[in-house]
């Protein structure tokens, strides 16, 4: 069970949520699983505190539109990115209100990282919501910006902002088990690497693919986690698709894989 306090008195908890989670692995996002992570905040809010880094804008439209263009794919994208965000946060804030839950929408820019009032600013405005009690949800601005959308399905988004508001644990909740060895994967046996420290043997396990919704991989998983060693903050790769996935990586009743970077 994870133990170690923030400053609040609580746990602060960045939960990244990438594409093949929202939609269980579908062409479609699973209101049922949003419903789900609703559920376990709920039951974990006494002593954990909650920022969601949410994928699936573009996974949401594509269920209510097809756009034809005759320019770049990446205009398309960026286009069905603005269709999809106001569905997916009505989706969010249909389940969590149902659960008592306050939700609030911020969309960031890898721009905003890099100026010291921006940043700021970002803390300043996640430490007022939490402290009133609303649940961030971010997603990157992708109307005006690429980078989600062509290379990290939000792992390095999350790894900044939780690197900013100075969480305590990143959730990056994907579809395995964590991370598997290189060996057990070649024999078609998937064994998950249980807990790490040394992130340069765990880069050689991985291959470079891309999972089927998203645009990430575990190699972005990889170097989110070197953004956040760095801020001496772990990071817990785990299976989001199944329910209660944070409950029970949090009570280590499931494998998944743990990059461990504080002092136990």
């Amino acid at each position: 069970m994870y133990t170690e306090m923030g400053k609040s008195g609580k746990i602060r908890v960045l939960l990244k949520i990438g594409t093949n989670t929202l939609t269980k692995e579908t062409s479609q996002i699973s209101r049922g699983k949003i419903e789900d992570i609703g559920r376990q905040i709920s039951e974990l809010q006494d002593r954990y505190e909650f920022i969601i880094v949410s994928s699936g804008a573009i996974a949401v439209a594509k269920q209510f539109v097809k756009l034809e263009s005759s320019g770049m794919e990446i205009n398309v994208k960026q286009a069905l990115a603005a269709i999809g965000q106001p569905h997916l946060m009505r989706i969010f804030q249909e389940n969590f209100r149902e659960l008592g839950l306050l939700t609030s929408q911020c969309l960031l820019s890898y721009a905003d990282f890099e100026r010291e009032k921006s940043r700021k600013n970002i803390v300043n405005t996640l430490n007022v919501l939490l402290e009133n009690n609303y649940i961030p949800i971010i997603n990157e601005n992708d109307t005006v910006a690429t980078d989600e959308i062509q290379f990290g399905d939000n792992d390095k988004l999350a790894a900044l902002t939780a690197g900013l508001i100075k969480a305590d644990l990143v959730i990056i909740a994907t579809n395995t088990d964590g991370i598997y060895t290189k060996e057990s994967i070649g024999i078609g046996r998937k064994k998950t690497i249980i807990s790490v420290n040394d992130l340069a043997s765990l880069r050689n396990e991985i291959t470079d693919g891309k999972s089927s919704q998203g645009t990430g991989g575990m190699l972005s998983k990889i170097e989110a986690a070197e953004i956040l060693r760095e801020k001496k903050i772990d990071t817990w790769i785990l299976n989001g698709i199944g329910d209660n996935f944070m409950i029970n990586a949090i009570n280590d009743s499931i494998p998944f894989t743990k990059i461990l970077n504080k002092t136990e």
